[in-house]
């Protein structure tokens, strides 16, 4: 019998354009893809759907879990969902400045988002990205075309970095192209989810940057306005290039994420906006 999924609440966030909508209703992991492809032919705005749970913390003050629909990792969501909790919570959490740690699918240990109000619904956030695993470089093939990029292997996602430089970077202009490639190249290298980042130098630590991801658990490919795993990506990687830690401002799509990285033997932070836009409900 098919499952009409009425009655899930949800609330749609925007973080820097990377509209996000998480459920607050429980679904069963193996229900949320097709919950999740519900909600995003309702909301054509959205370009992820995660599934949070909250609580008073525990001995380890997690107050927060998030699962992405494919299992991801996904920073914006995770802001999203600290944000959430701060606007549910009857605590001071949401009136000022607060820090909430939380989980969230594809990567081992808790996050920490540190928030700060600007309005009711509206917060500035900074996160404490998880550590590529690796950087490296790896052979890819576009027709004839065959050429080496660098790849960051991340806890949930990996990412392709792309400059102006490469053969590759025409794929911003061929965009269907680039939409089959990234499902041939995600197979290629056994990860579960895989990002192109398009990376352009603008200014002294100014950068524009075009994410296309695809989550291979729900089968979507999106031209994201903003990717906080990618931007994180890409400032690991520029700080490994440069043996030093960088301080970027990213403008992407949807507007500015910033990133300091001072990989490998330091942290990685971001830096965006979270701002909820409604709470709904599924239709019968």
């Amino acid at each position: 019998m098919a499952h009409t999924y009425c009655g899930i609440r949800y609330s749609i966030f925007d973080p820097t354009g990377n509209i996000t909508a998480l459920v607050e209703s429980p679904v069963e992991v193996c229900d949320q893809p097709a919950a999740a492809a519900r909600i995003m032919e309702l909301r054509r705005e959205v370009e992820q759907v995660g599934f949070v749970k909250f609580s008073d913390g525990g001995q380890d003050d997690v107050r927060a879990e998030l699962r992405m629909a494919g299992g991801e990792f996904c920073g914006n969501a995770a802001m999203s969902a600290a944000a959430l909790y701060a606007i549910r919570s009857s605590s001071d959490a949401g009136t000022g400045r607060d820090s909430v740690r939380l989980r969230v699918s594809g990567t081992d240990g808790p996050v920490m988002v540190c928030l700060e109000r600007e309005s009711e619904v509206s917060f500035r956030t900074q996160i404490r990205m998880p550590s590529a695993m690796e950087i490296g470089e790896t052979e890819f093939e576009w027709g004839e075309t065959s050429e080496s990029l660098p790849v960051v292997r991340m806890e949930g996602i990996s990412h392709i970095i792309i400059e102006p430089d490469k053969s590759f970077f025409r794929l911003l202009s061929s965009r269907d192209q680039a939409e089959n490639l990234i499902r041939v190249w995600c197979r290629n290298l056994s990860a579960g989810c895989l990002g192109l980042m398009f990376l352009q130098p603008v200014r002294t630590g100014e950068y524009a940057l075009t994410p296309l991801v695809y989550a291979s658990g729900c089968g979507t490919v999106f031209w994201e306005n903003s990717c906080a795993s990618g931007s994180s990506a890409a400032g690991m990687y520029l700080s490994s290039q440069k043996k030093s830690p960088v301080s970027l401002t990213l403008r992407e799509p949807g507007g500015i994420l910033s990133v300091d990285s001072s990989f490998p033997d330091g942290e990685t932070f971001l830096r965006g906006r979270a701002c909820l836009a409604g709470s709904f409900e599924l239709p019968g």
